[in-house]
């Protein structure tokens, strides 16, 4: 598997940060994280792993793949509702990124090359 680019990178540490941020405030973990948001995460990471779009890839909320399950993505939802306006203080940089990425156009998928059969996603 080939190392994934700076963008995909950045992603993982923004999502790494979220988490991290999530679990101490919610589950009182000082340091690491709690199974479920360790499972959450490795979710997550492995998700970007896959991502059709890799180096171009939108912000998810954007993007017409929905690449997480129903049950993963509404866990993923709470874990940024909770942290995304906390970032702005514990990681500027990152939320920074983050909101420029906002403004990153759309790419589309051609779903018959992609070899996928759907845009529901909901599988993994």
């Amino acid at each position: 598997m080939s190392q994934p680019g700076p963008r995909i990178v950045r992603e993982q540490r923004t999502i790494r940060a979220m988490t991290r941020l999530y679990c101490r405030d919610h589950h009182r973990i000082s340091d690491g994280l709690c199974e479920d948001c360790e499972n959450l995460l490795g979710y997550a990471l492995r998700r970007l792993g896959t991502c059709p779009f890799q180096e171009a890839k939108p912000v998810c909320n954007l993007c017409e793949v929905h690449c997480y399950s129903r049950s993963m993505r509404l866990r993923v939802q709470d874990v940024m509702r909770y942290s995304g306006p906390r970032m702005l203080l514990r990681h500027p940089l990152l939320s920074l990124w983050h909101m420029l990425d906002k403004l990153r156009p759309v790419p589309r998928l051609d779903w018959k090359t992609a070899g996928l059969k759907d845009k529901g996603g909901d599988s993994g």
